[in-house]
C-alpha cells in the first residue's frame, strides 16, 4: 500500500518465488494425465499387455473354427448339409458344456483349468482332421466335434481380469469393457476371412490346424501372465448366475437373432446380385462399424441400456430399407451404420452382468450371456434361411429389424437397464467384500 498525492494506491503481493516452481510439476502432470488417452492409461497397468496378448491371440481362432469346419468337411464329402449339421452339433455342445467350464475356471482358477481344457479341444481339432482325411464314419466327426467344446471363453477370463484389476473404477472398467467388445469384433472380422484363405489356398484342412495352434499358442501365454489373474477364494459361493441374470438372457438371445440372420441375409443378398464372392467384404464392414463405435464409446460416458438397444432398434431398420433399392453401395454404408449400435449394446448388456452376477461366478455369468448369444445365432441363421427360400433376400432383412424391436421392447420392460454407471457394482478391497455404488 502507498499514497502518491491525495490518492491511496492498494497493490496485490507478489507469489513467492519459491511457491511457483513447485506447483509448476504437480500442473504439468495433471495436464499430461489428462492428454492421455483412456486406452494408454489403461495398458499403462502392469500386466496388462501381456495377458492381452494372448487373449487376442487365443481369440482370433473363435471366429476361424466354423468356417474352416464347413469348408474341410465340404470339400472332402462333398456335403455342405454334413458339415452345417456337425457344426451345429459343436453349438450345442458348447452351449451345455461352456457354463461346466467357466464355472471350474471360477472355482479352481484361470490357469489350472483353462490350459487342459484348452488341451481337451485342440485334441478335438486335430481328431476332426484325422477322421475327415480318412474317411472315418460320419459319427466321428459329430464326437470330434463336440469335444472342442471344452473351449475355455477366453474373452470372459480377459474380462474378469479386468474386472478385478479395476473393481475401484468403473470409467476405466468402462474403457476396458469396450476394449473388449471392439477386440471381439476385429477377431471375428478377421477370423473367417483367415480360415477362408487357409483354407481355400493351402489345403483344407489348413484353417482348423492354424487356429489349433493360435488357439492354445495364446492361452499358454494368457495363463502365464499370474499376477493379474482373479483370485481364488475359498469362501462359499452363494447365489445362482443362471437365476441372477434370468432377466438379461432373452435379450441376450434376441441379440444373438440380430447378428445370426444379418449374416445370412446378407450373404444371400449378395449372392443374388450375383457377388457372392464378396460377402465377406461386405460383412466385414458391419464388424469395422462395430469396432470402431466400440473403442470410441470406451472415451465417453456410458449409456443406460434403454437407449442402447432403442439406437440399435432403429439402426437395424437401415439395411432392409437399403436392400429394397438394390443398391450395394447403400446396403454397404447401412451396414456400416447398424454395426456401430452392437457394440455399445454389447458393452452396456455385459455391465448389467458385471453387476448382477454373485461374487466369485463372473466367468459362469458371462459364459452364460454367451451362450445365449450363440444360441440366438443359430435361430437367427435358421429364420433368416426360412424368410430367403420364401420371401426372398430383401424380406430376410426383417427378421433383424424384427429381433431389434424385440429386444427393446424387453429393456424397456426388464429390471435393471439404468445406466451402468448408476448400477451396484461390487467393490473389493483388502478389508473384504463389500458393495458400492459406483
Amino acid at each position: 500500500m502507498t499514497v502518491t498525492g491525495s490518492t491511496l494506491v492498494i497493490t496485490a503481493a507478489s507469489p513467492a518465488p519459491a511457491t511457483a516452481p513447485a506447483a509448476a510439476p504437480a500442473a504439468r502432470r495433471r495436464a499430461a494425465g489428462r492428454a492421455a488417452g483412456p486406452y494408454r492409461r489403461l495398458f499403462a497397468l502392469p500386466g496388462t499387455r501381456g495377458f492381452t496378448a494372448g487373449n487376442l491371440i487365443a481369440r482370433l481362432p473363435m471366429g476361424m473354427f466354423g468356417v474352416s469346419a464347413v469348408m474341410m468337411i465340404a470339400g472332402q464329402r462333398g456335403s455342405y448339409a454334413l458339415a452345417g449339421a456337425v457344426t451345429a452339433t459343436g453349438l450345442a455342445a458348447t452351449a451345455v458344456v461352456a457354463p461346466l467350464t467357466a464355472r471350474l475356471i471360477d472355482r479352481h482358477g484361470q490357469a489350472r483349468i483353462a490350459v487342459p481344457a484348452t488341451l481337451i479341444a485342440v485334441l478335438g481339432s486335430l481328431s476332426l482332421i484325422v477322421c475327415v482325411r480318412t474317411g472315418a464314419p460320419a459319427w466321428t466327426l459329430f464326437a470330434s466335434y463336440a469335444v472342442t467344446a471344452t473351449t475355455p471363453n477366453i474373452g470372459g477370463m480377459s474380462r474378469a481380469r479386468w474386472t478385478h484389476l479395476l473393481r475401484d473404477s468403473p470409467a476405466a472398467h468402462h474403457t476396458a469393457m469396450s476394449f473388449e467388445q471392439a477386440a471381439d469384433e476385429l477377431c471375428f472380422m478377421l477370423g473367417p476371412v483367415l480360415a477362408a484363405f487357409l483354407c481355400g489356398v493351402l489345403f483344407p484342412e489348413a484353417g482348423t490346424l492354424a487356429g489349433a495352434a493360435l488357439l492354445l499358442t495364446g492361452m499358454l501365454v494368457f495363463t502365464s501372465c499370474r499376477a493379474t489373474q482373479p483370485p481364488v477364494t475359498a469362501a462359499p459361493r452363494r447365489g445362482s448366475p443362471l437365476r441372477a441374470l434370468g432377466p438379461l438372457l432373452p435379450l441376450f438371445l434376441v441379440t444373438g437373432v440380430v447378428f445370426g440372420s444379418m449374416e445370412v441375409a446378407s450373404i444371400a443378398y449378395l449372392d443374388f446380385q450375383g457377388l457372392g464372392a464378396a460377402s465377406g467384404l461386405v460383412l466385414a464392414l458391419q464388424a469395422a462399424g462395430s469396432c470402431a463405435a466400440g473403442l470410441l464409446y470406451g472415451t465417453v460416458r456410458a449409456r443406460s441400456l434403454k437407449a442402447c438397444v432403442c439406437a440399435l432398434a432403429v439402426l437395424m431398420t437401415l439395411p432392409w430399407a437399403a436392400a429394397a433399392t438394390g443398391s450395394v453401395p447403400a446396403l454397404a454404408c447401412a451396414l456400416v451404420l447398424a454395426g456401430m449400435a452392437t457394440a455399445p449394446t454389447m458393452v452396456t448388456a455385459m455391465s448389467q452382468v458385471h453387476a448382477r452376477t454373485p461374487e466369485g461366478r463372473l466367468n459362469e455369468g458371462m459364459t452364460l450371456a454367451v451362450t445365449a448369444i450363440f444360441a440366438g445365432i443359430a435361430v437367427g441363421s435358421a429364420s433368416a434361411g426360412s424368410v430367403v427360400e420364401g420371401a426372398g433376400p430383401v424380406a430376410a432383412y426383417a427378421v433383424p429389424a424384427a429381433a431389434a424391436l424385440i429386444a427393446l421392447a424387453i429393456a424397456l420392460t426388464g429390471r435393471s437397464t439404468a445406466r451402468p454407471g448408476t448400477c451396484r457394482y461390487p467393490v473389493r478391497s483388502s478389508r473384504g467384500p463389500r458393495r458400492a455404488r459406483a
